[in-house]
């Protein structure tokens, strides 16, 4: 007999989990909205540091939209 439990996601599951389904339900354009808004709050913060930034190798690179499907 085989009984399933009921797993609890961690957290980095419970957010990819949460990231797709806005993704399905919003779509692609509204990822790069914010992404926009992101990027100019980040500019707001730190200013002239993007370019140092991006002389250092920038950030690590996350999954892009497209490896999440359609």
């Amino acid at each position: 007999m085989d009984i399933q439990q009921s797993r609890v996601p961690n957290v980095r599951e419970a957010g990819r989990l949460g990231g797709l389904t806005v993704f399905r339900t919003r779509g692609k354009a509204f990822f790069t909205e914010i992404g926009k808004l992101g990027q100019a709050a980040m500019r707001q913060k730190h200013p002239n540091m993007a370019s140092v930034w991006g002389r250092r190798g920038g950030r690590p690179k996350k999954n892009s939209l497209d490896d999440m499907g359609k």
